[in-house]
């Protein structure tokens, strides 16, 4: 991708300069940023994901819709007789990570690959009839909402109450302050930075796709990294049995040993001896897939030209190539190819001949699972 050209996709701005101005510092409407845009999935088809097991769906439902207060939010998968009618006002259905369903999805989200892989999530669509919404909130990522079908009115502002409604289902704000209102129309856009509060309440009935970055938690990253090294250590380290020949008699016997707690800091630097263990563990945490995600096995054999499958995570750093959840060492011209195909998620016929016989090898492995397939 050209990070310098313009794009409509940005209301005109490139990668580059909407980075600069806009990512993760301030909002942005876009009129028209796919014109004429209308929805790739319809409403049935979208039933259909919400109603299967695989695919993470929920339901949030306004009970003063029906002349009563407060929310009801319940998870999938819904068939289609659990869900309220189309006539009923002021319900929403969320199906997310649509995109590891559908091509045309898969196909949408990848225009953002302006921003990292490493922080791109999922799409997810919100199915809504007249009034429907799921209250004033923010989010803790950034998010581009793409109006698909019908209209959606939005109120956004800086809010720095971010104190929550009490024994609520939902993350509700309890002191909303909106300081711009706006309505969306199918192929307008709206992008929104981390933390800012937004309602976004449907004009009729609509469909709103949402396309998501992840932000890691610095504790949960944290847990990630050492609970890996751990894994890493143990084959890495082997057995070494803790000794004290030296060992004293003691009349305080509840005292720690200083020479066992040494021991241990000493089994902690060796297992971070290894200066790329750190960037190795993070690889592999930010490439795993999301734990309701499969892959169906296919053939053994890389004759052409392959591409990775729209659920493979693939990511790279200068010393390694990591796919899935897995790493693996990575230098010269596979190096190179590798990283090719993890930009481009495919990889010519002419390239794949290049590949070293280990690097074929590996990537026949992977179509065996399913994370690579036949490019035709």
């Amino acid at each position: 991708m050209n990070i310098q050209e313009p794009l409509q996709l940005l209301g005109g701005l490139s990668p580059k300069t909407f980075m600069q101005r806009h990512w993760q510092k301030k909002p942005l409407v876009i009129r028209q940023a796919i014109p004429g845009f209308a929805p790739l999935l319809d409403r049935a088809e979208l039933l259909d994901l919400a109603a299967q097991e695989e695919v993470e769906s929920r339901l949030v439902v306004q009970a003063s819709a029906k002349g009563g207060t407060g929310w009801r939010f319940k998870h999938g998968p819904f068939a289609r007789k659990a869900l309220p009618p189309f006539k009923q006002a002021g319900w929403t259905l969320l199906v997310q990570g649509v995109d590891l369903h559908d091509e045309r999805l898969h196909a949408l989200m990848n225009q953002f690959r302006f921003v990292p892989d490493a922080r791109l999530d999922d799409v997810m669509i919100s199915y809504a009839t007249d009034g429907g919404g799921v209250g004033p909130h923010f989010d803790s990522y950034d998010v581009f909402l793409l109006q698909a079908h019908g209209r959606r009115r939005w109120r956004i502002g800086r809010q720095k109450d971010l104190s929550l409604q009490p024994d609520m289902p939902l993350k509700i704000l309890a002191n909303f302050e909106p300081e711009e209102e706006f309505v969306l129309e199918p192929g307008d856009m709206l992008y929104l930075p981390p933390k800012y509060a937004h309602d976004g309440i449907a004009d009729g009935e609509c469909m709103t796709y949402s396309i998501g970055f992840r932000s890691p938690d610095r504790a949960e990253l944290a847990q990630e990294i050492l609970q890996r090294l751990a894994e890493q250590a143990v084959d890495e380290l082997g057995p070494g049995l803790y000794r004290d020949p030296k060992q004293d008699a003691v009349d305080r016997s509840a005292a720690m040993p200083v020479a066992l707690v040494d021991f241990a800091h000493a089994a902690l630097q060796d297992a971070l001896r290894d200066p790329k263990a750190i960037a190795r563990a993070v690889g592999e945490y930010l490439s795993e897939p999301k734990a309701n995600v499969w892959f169906d096995g296919g053939e053994p054999v890389v004759h052409g030209a392959v591409r990775l499958d729209r659920k493979t995570r693939m990511l790279y750093d200068a010393d390694h190539v990591f796919i899935n959840g897995e790493s693996f060492n990575a230098s010269g011209k596979d190096a190179q190819l590798m990283q090719t195909l993890a930009n481009t998620r495919c990889l010519s016929a002419a390239d794949v001949k290049r590949l070293s016989a280990g690097a074929r090898s590996l990537m026949e492995d992977w179509c065996a699972v399913g994370w690579l397939h036949p490019d035709d």
